[in-house]
């Protein structure tokens, strides 16, 4: 595989790749080395990546396992909680703070979601993937990617409704 083609192979999906690293490991900079390492991984193994029903299922997986190791390691400890806000220059100070919330508890209550529903939510309702395509990058059936989904999205829906009913807490 010469580079031309690695490149019109790969590229279209490192956004995607981006974004799933940044989710996991929560800090732009450590999804970038994320990725970074990732792309490096699938261009020594270019020869092989062909063999691959689904190149983009290989990377999303490639990424996945290698986000998980990243924060299973030691280094996992001097990882820092950083998100990003959304910001948007046309609104006003009020929205910009609660968006901030929105966002900040979003990914709080994601992350007291058990790994393979916090996998499925953000692959399926963030990066809009297929049940089909989510089942092959997480080693699942379209059935139990469906029920996984259901899990998540209660479990968020019933945080949603606690803090909106009852304040903080």
């Amino acid at each position: 595989m010469k580079q031309a083609e690695f490149l019109h192979t790969v590229m279209p999906f490192k956004d995607k790749l981006f974004r799933l690293a940044k989710r996991l490991l929560t800090s732009t900079e450590e999804a970038e080395d994320a990725l970074q390492e990732v792309l490096l991984k699938l261009w020594v193994n270019k020869g092989k990546i062909t063999a691959y029903r689904s190149v983009e299922a290989f990377a999303v997986t490639t990424t996945r396992n290698y986000c998980l190791d990243r924060l299973r390691s030691k280094q996992a400890s001097n990882l820092k909680l950083a998100h990003s806000n959304y910001t948007d220059e046309a609104s006003s100070l009020q929205r910009q703070v609660e968006a901030r919330d929105s966002v900040s508890l979003m990914h709080k209550i994601m992350q007291g979601l058990p790994e393979q529903q916090k996998m499925v939510l953000q692959l399926r309702d963030v990066e809009q993937y297929e049940f089909e395509e989510i089942g092959d990058m997480l080693e699942m059936n379209p059935a139990s990617v469906r029920v996984a989904l259901s899990r998540a999205r209660k479990a968020v829906r019933e945080e949603l409704i606690k803090k909106h009913n009852y304040g903080v807490g």
